[in-house]
């Protein structure tokens, strides 16, 4: 199982304006805790002990929010690239596998769980209930397989969630990959752009999160959303699970 985390948290999110013009979007506040807290708090309860953070839009706010606890990488460019970039200069603590995570995504444990515990080596989280319009992230699946991943695709299965996983040999793949791309000066392009580029040559599995709550925080009626609805949803889901199992003693 991945040990090693990376949370890509350098991007101001323009989009969710006023909220991010002097906060980045990964610490708003859902419940009473920021998105990111959340995050890496799944994944401690996941097992994943090592966390990784590439910080950038006001990446000191973030050296406040989490303390120690977790490693950080300065993305100094962060206004003229993209979360491809931030990966990249993750690269050295990804040599031995890794699960990468956008830093806005609100999502309940249990995704996390599904794709540790996948034997699938290297794997995205997709969602087949998802509507796809012009702004999801889009996955081509065929036989549990990633064939193709972009904005633009035509025809698409699933939406990505922004969360996955590489063992060694997919990390050496991807890491070769956006070496590639960032030698044709390609800076503010996203992972998934590298992702779709290794599909077609690199077994890549698509791990369904099923009726999991999950959501993307891009715009002001996402964070409102995910306030009203989704964080709500994944405590009652967590309750739930909790009454059906009670602990043993």
């Amino acid at each position: 199982m991945a040990r090693q985390a990376i949370i890509l948290a350098a991007g101001q999110g323009r989009r969710l304006l006023p909220y991010t013009g002097n906060l980045p979007k990964c610490l708003l506040d859902i419940g009473g805790k920021t998105i990111l807290e959340r995050q890496v708090e799944a994944l401690r309860s996941a097992g994943v002990s090592q966390v990784t953070v590439v910080i950038g839009y006001l990446g000191g706010k973030i050296r406040e929010a989490l303390g120690v606890g977790v490693s950080y990488i300065e993305n100094s460019r962060f206004e003229d690239t993209s979360s491809m970039y931030s990966l990249w200069l993750a690269r050295e603590v990804a040599g031995q596998g890794f699960l990468v995570l956008n830093s806005d995504v609100l999502f309940h444990i249990d995704i996390l769980r599904l794709l540790l515990e996948s034997p699938h080596p290297d794997a995205l989280a997709v969602d087949f209930n998802s509507i796809l319009a012009e702004e999801e992230m889009k996955v081509r699946v065929r036989n549990g397989r990633v064939w193709g991943l972009g904005k633009e695709l035509r025809n698409g299965d699933a939406e990505n969630l922004g969360i996955a996983k590489f063992c060694a040999a997919g990390s050496r793949t991807l890491f070769a990959k956006i070496g590639e791309i960032l030698d044709q000066n390609l800076w503010n392009v996203m992972v998934p752009y590298a992702v779709n580029a290794i599909a077609l040559e690199y077994p890549l599995a698509a791990i369904a999160v099923r009726d999991l709550p999950w959501i993307e925080i891009d715009f002001p009626e996402d964070y409102l959303r995910a306030r009203e609805v989704i964080y709500p949803a994944i405590a009652k889901h967590t309750q739930s699970v909790a009454v059906s199992h009670p602990a043993s003693g």
